[in-house]
């Protein structure tokens, strides 16, 4: 790694596909192993952004894990933070550090904790808490960069709900007043949130218009469509521009496990005995949908 990589394209091959969706099933079987180890655990918003976290890791990113400090590579901010569970699996499988520390998740001096924590764990750029601040903190990377002749993107993944929190829309502007076209903004609109549906908390759409009004240039796609994903990524426009890039990724809560789709009993849950079985034997079936 450390050359950003060719970026894909719609043709890409089957072998890709096939790699990049057994690495998402990865990312949901790990997060319901992990959660069992824990007794709790967010299922439902590490689901939604599965495929994301698979293209974005196995495809996409500038990274290399022998140097997690590198200053050239690509930054991800993870500002959903509870999805950290789902995004701790894939920087062991890349190499950032030994897997079976995963075991210890959320175990007293663990430092894999509910979100993560950029300074205990190799590979992670952010420290999240409290949501909508993760698109702030991407500006500030961006502007760094920008300041530093380097030309890394920070690409930063909200959630659909937490639009509605922190400093999303002030960071949104601050983007464009800037012109940070090193920014890209991913929202995993996944359609709920802790305290039910987005439409009724806080309606967030439409997403692309509000974010166009900020001066972002918007994509919108099915974020569990493998190849559309690689496509819309594939043609990002160079870092360089002056235009912050928003991808609006349509996704389902919960995806791949037919009791947690669209469910907002499953933000926070666990499963236990026969449930487990059955659900790690669906994920294994690829049968969710």
């Amino acid at each position: 790694m450390g050359e950003r990589p060719v970026p894909p394209t719609a043709t890409a091959g089957t072998d890709l596909i096939e790699r990049l969706s057994e690495r998402a099933r990865f990312v949901r079987t790990e997060t319901v192993r992990l959660t069992r180890i824990a007794g709790a655990g967010h299922y439902s918003a590490v689901f939604s952004c599965a495929e994301l976290f698979s293209v974005l890791y196995y495809s996409r990113l500038r990274i290399d894990p022998a140097r997690p400090d590198w200053p050239g590579r690509d930054r991800f901010v993870l500002s959903k933070g509870h999805a950290a569970i789902g995004l701790y699996p894939v920087l062991a499988d890349l190499g950032y550090f030994d897997p079976s520390e995963l075991d210890t998740y959320t175990r007293l001096g663990s430092p894999f904790g509910d979100h993560p924590d950029m300074n205990k764990i190799p590979g992670v750029d952010f420290s999240s808490g409290s949501l909508g601040h993760g698109l702030s903190v991407s500006v500030g990377m961006a502007l760094a960069g920008r300041l530093s002749s380097l030309d890394y993107r920070v690409y930063c993944m909200l959630g659909d709900g937490e639009l509605a929190e922190g400093q999303v829309w002030e960071a949104a502007m601050a983007a464009s007043h800037f012109g940070l076209g090193n920014v890209v903004a991913i929202v995993d609109a996944n359609q709920l949130g802790i305290d039910g549906f987005v439409r009724d908390v806080m309606a967030a759409e439409p997403i692309e218009q509000r974010f166009a009004a900020f001066g972002w240039q918007t994509h919108r796609v099915d974020g569990h469509d493998l190849r559309a994903l690689l496509e819309v990524f594939g043609a990002l426009p160079d870092q360089a521009g002056r235009r912050p890039q928003v991808i609006i990724a349509d996704t389902i809560k919960g995806k791949g496990v037919k009791r947690m789709e669209l469910s907002p009993d499953w933000h926070v849950g666990n499963l236990a005995g026969a449930d487990y079985d059955d659900v790690m034997a669906e994920l294994g079936r690829g049968e969710g949908s």
